[in-house]
């Protein structure tokens, strides 16, 4: 990760520099007793019952009464991407995604060097569920690559490494869109870790060309425990359209900076009080879903920590990182990430290129007093034109940032332009 990187807002670069922990409404499925300490052993994890066996349990419509979905930013349903698979034509593939290109989260990470064992026992739940022949573990940072290959050398030296699904390890650099479910398959295949074109989606062409299941690490634990505890069990936490409990990366003005396994449903501002101990300093926002969700106002702190809620305020929960931003301008933090999306583009569509690129000058201009008055309508209208566009969705945590600048901090951006607005702009791509 780069120096410039490592100045933008909730950047983590080291593990050990954060608490973990879970919130008192819940009794911890991921974040147990013993974590505090470091990676949990094969025999620790037994005692628990990961590796149990399922039996003759429907495993996708276990998920399906669960509620589960995925963690990887999408909340896309799990059990509608198991079934898929499993329909396909094989041999299949198995991916447990773990690249963690999010630069504010360390989700992930920490469930990866706490908790390989319960990712490998989701992994390979999945692979036996959909019938797959090959699991792969998908990695970007060191330390998770020596926590999953240690797990898999115990499996082997208490000789329970499977036999019937051949498991591998995958190591590409950390990139942003490295972790997109096309750029994973891409890279495991021996190309590019950039997306790629969609149709086909991993189910239908992934690894190899062969169909895929790329699911995001949490999402596999969460598996894991739910056949083995239930999906009624899971549903003791969380709300009835968001179920269960998640980890959360909380960060910037908090006293306790860490990972936290939370239910869905407390507000954002709960979060950071009942576990990362209280801010800093009274905070004059929030940055959502890593930076994914764009910014939310300090008054937004009381909105509920579950999909529905956090959307129908314009943001998004995403990969569950939240900075909370103290005191900061939140137009330099704007400008900053804007800076961020624009070197980070894969650079393969040209409205990507453009955006990000329309985006990032539209904000410096702003931070740097070089304003025109058309800032504000153009920041609009790429906030919304902008979605869903492009090979991959990257272009649309740009389009979030630019867009909740302008409906969150108005007076912010007004102070900037001094009121003025250029009403004969004409609407059309970024510049």
């Amino acid at each position: 990760m780069s120096a410039v990187s490592t100045a933008l807002p909730g950047v983590v670069t080291q593990l050990d520099d954060l608490a973990s922990g879970a919130h008192p409404a819940i009794t911890p499925r991921l974040v147990v007793p013993g974590t505090d300490r470091g990676r949990l052993s094969l025999d620790a994890e037994r005692e628990l019952g990961t590796y149990a066996p399922v039996g003759d349990l429907d495993v996708v419509a276990e998920l399906a009464a669960a509620g589960l979905r995925g963690r990887g930013g999408a909340a896309f349903p799990a059990h509608v991407k198991w079934a898929a698979v499993a329909a396909a034509p094989g041999p299949r593939v198995v991916v447990a995604n773990g690249e963690e290109g999010e630069p504010a989260s360390a989700k992930d990470r920490w469930l990866l060097t706490h908790r390989p064992h319960l990712v490998l026992a989701g992994l390979l739940l999945a692979a036996r569920t959909v019938g797959a022949e090959r699991g792969v573990v998908y990695l970007a940072h060191p330390e998770t690559v020596t926590a999953v290959r240690a797990a898999l050398d115990e499996l082997a030296a208490a000789g329970l490494r499977p036999t019937d699904v051949r498991i591998d390890v995958h190591v590409v650099d950390p990139a942003y869109v490295a972790g997109e479910e096309t750029a994973a398959c891409s890279a495991i295949s021996g190309g590019a870790a950039l997306p790629r074109a969609k149709p086909p989606r991993p189910h239908e062409s992934g690894v190899d060309g062969r169909p895929t299941l790329v699911s995001n690490v949490e999402t596999l634990a969460h598996a894991a425990w739910i056949c083995r505890h239930g999906a009624d069990a899971y549903r003791l936490a969380g709300t009835s359209a968001s179920p269960g409990t998640t980890l959360v990366t909380l960060g910037g003005a908090c006293l306790r900076p860490g990972v936290y396994e939370v239910p869905f449903g407390p507000s954002v501002r709960d979060l950071f009080t009942t576990v990362a101990g209280g801010f800093t300093t009274e905070p004059a926002g929030y940055v959502m879903g890593g930076w994914f969700g764009g910014l939310l106002a300090a008054q937004r702190g009381d909105v509920a920590c579950c999909y529905d809620a956090v959307r129908a305020v314009g943001s998004g929960l995403g990969c569950g990182a939240i900075t909370a931003l103290g005191d900061a301008d939140p137009v330099v933090v704007a400008a900053a990430i804007a800076d961020w999306y624009a070197r980070e583009s894969a650079a393969q569509c040209g409205v990507c290129i453009r955006g990000t690129a329309s985006i990032r000058d539209a904000l410096g201009a702003l931070r740097d007093g070089r304003a025109t008055g058309a800032e504000p309508a153009n920041l609009t209208r790429w906030g919304t034109g902008l979605v869903g566009r492009g090979a991959c969705a990257f272009l649309d945590g740009a389009a979030a940032l630019a867009r909740t600048l302008v409906t969150e901090f108005p007076d912010a951006v007004t102070a900037r332009t001094g009121g003025a607005h250029d009403s004969h702009h004409t609407p059309g791509e970024p510049a």
